[in-house]
């Protein structure tokens, strides 16, 4: 099925919608009661989540009468929807607020994230900024771009390959177990710096911009990564699994080390995820 530019201006509206009429009116507003834990204390929700979730939901089926849609929120539920994501031909995948943890601390560093999937293959992918009030929008095969409120369009493009010793990169190591964890978080001294924003979003922005080189991921939950992914892809990034093998919006576990090309991501992947000789 054909997804047009049109079509992802706008999904972007919508986003931009649901943000102003759920999110944004609860930012540094929220009570303790419109807080709380999923799978641990670091793993949250909230009702802006939630009532952001439902808006796009019903939105989305609206506009695209016969869409499919999956939530995070709406997996948390029923992690069954899950078992289907490769069967539509035009699934929608939202993460209503990426950052969560962010979000409910009143730190502005949050997102606002859908994909399109079309029998498994990641089609068109949108981040929206609240707090820039701006768009990371791409296309499968035409390119990923910044567009303002204004209509005003950048082309991405990922930063030059450079050194192991000179890259700056996100990191999430939080679910990585061992002995893997410890090699990484020994290896990563060779980085010129890494960081994790807690927000994937703000993440995939960065790197599909140039502003760093790469990112690493170890759980793949397809909010957090399909859209992401295929920005960094059209904005001419490598992206790989630990073991090498392609992305893909079923896979949920395995890895994943996003690098400018394919020769940077060789270099990430020996220099961080293996055990340094003696």
């Amino acid at each position: 099925m054909k997804f047009t530019t049109q079509d992802a201006l706008t999904v972007a509206a919508l986003l931009r919608e649901a943000a102003l009429a759920e999110i944004m009116p609860r930012f540094r507003t929220l009570t303790a009661g419109q807080i709380r834990q999923k799978s641990s204390a670091t793993d949250l929700v909230t009702d802006a989540d939630e009532a952001a979730e439902r808006l796009l939901t019903a939105r989305l089926k609206q506009i695209f009468p016969g869409c499919a849609v999956i939530g995070e929120e709406a997996t948390a539920a029923d992690p069954s929807l899950l078992d289907h994501i490769a069967e539509p031909d035009f699934l929608f995948i939202l993460d209503p607020v990426d950052g969560t943890a962010n979000f409910a601390a009143g730190l502005p560093l949050f997102g606002v994230m859908a994909s399109v999937v079309s029998r498994g293959e990641v089609i068109a992918g949108i981040i929206y900024d609240p707090m820039g009030d701006d768009w990371a929008i791409a296309l499968r095969g035409e390119g990923a771009w910044f567009e303002t409120l204004s209509g005003q369009r950048r082309d991405m493009k990922v930063a030059k390959p450079v050194p192991l010793n000179q890259m700056v990169g996100g990191v999430s190591w939080g679910y990585i177990e061992e002995p893997l964890r410890s090699i990484l978080c020994t290896n990563m001294a060779q980085l010129s710096a890494s960081a994790s924003l807690r927000c994937s979003a703000h993440e995939y922005r960065l790197i599909a911009s140039g502003h760093t080189h790469f990112v690493l991921y170890n759980k793949l939950m397809p909010w957090d990564h399909a859209a992401g992914w295929l920005i960094h892809r059209e904005a001419g990034g490598y992206s790989a699994r630990f073991d090498g093998s392609a992305y893909r919006p079923t896979l949920f576990t395995g890895g994943l080390l996003c690098a400018p090309d394919e020769a940077s991501w060789q270099v990430l992947s020996q220099g961080l995820l293996h055990p340094r000789s003696a």
